[in-house]
């Protein structure tokens, strides 16, 4: 069952909110009549739609759009931040699920605007001055490589599932197409025109994620890299330095200190 929840808007073309939850929290399938916008202060947040999965870490963001089925698992204790937004308020709002970066005068402008009345607000006064900020931030927005298409064919499907189930397992392109009864290039093709993704780049970006949840779970680099299929640290720590810009460590300890 989802369930839908409404807003009004007459007031002003956004709503922010904010809500900590313990370790181990969830929200079941809903859905809002407005877009959404959820930043992670702290921790890490699962959605899953019917698309797909999207993992958002600390200082990041998800986008969801009006009428966008979702749940949510949170790992660690996660500090979120929410702007329930007029789906009218802007034309070219995102149209799709992304996880996108929140610059810092994003966050700032986030944080500002929960402090702000719930009364209408008079033209040209510093309220309407955030809300129009928010909302010309939103739209340049960048969208970074943390989702998880689902493809919809149901043996790609499957494949996809039995990887979830255990990343360290021999995952590469011919052994996948064979489980599959495939060649590998029929399994590319078909990947990437249900997903966007090749097989290999799927596999990657779901060990990515993997990481994410388990590192916010408090987990050693180590641990998380040999669980993962990667043959040392230093190997798994190239790999999300090269997609995230910095080590596993530093990056989970910089956002704590930043929270």
């Amino acid at each position: 069952m989802t369930t839908r929840t409404t807003f009004s808007f007459t007031r002003r073309p956004l709503v922010p909110y904010a809500q900590d939850y313990p370790h181990g929290a969830s929200e079941p399938w809903h859905e809002h009549d407005c877009a959404q916008l959820l930043h992670i202060l702290t921790g890490v947040a699962r959605v899953d739609t019917p698309s797909g999965s999207w993992v958002v870490p600390p200082g990041r963001g998800v986008w969801l759009p009006a009428g966008t089925r979702h749940a949510l698992r949170l790992t660690g204790q996660v500090a979120a931040r929410t702007l329930f937004i007029d789906p009218l308020a802007r034309a070219d709002l995102p149209a799709s699920c992304q996880i996108v970066q929140i610059t810092p005068l994003l966050r700032e402008l986030i944080v500002a605007s929960l402090a702000l009345g719930e009364e209408e607000y008079a033209p040209g006064s510093r309220d309407e001055r955030i809300y129009e900020l928010i909302l010309d931030e939103i739209r340049v927005m960048t969208v970074l490589p943390f989702g998880l298409p689902e493809p919809t064919s149901d043996n790609l499907r499957q494949l996809c599932s039995r990887m979830r189930d255990d990343p360290a397992g021999d995952w590469c392109s011919a052994a996948a197409a064979k489980q599959v009864n495939m060649s590998e290039r029929t399994l590319n093709r078909r990947f990437q025109q249900q997903t966007s993704l090749t097989w290999g780049e799927w596999a990657r970006r779901a060990r990515l994620l993997e990481a994410l949840v388990r590192l916010a779970q408090g987990q050693s680099v180590l641990s998380v890299a040999l669980e993962l299929g990667y043959g040392s640290h230093s190997a798994f720590t190239t790999m999300f330095r090269r997609v995230m810009g910095i080590s596993p460590s530093d990056y989970f300890h910089r956002a704590s200190s930043s929270g």
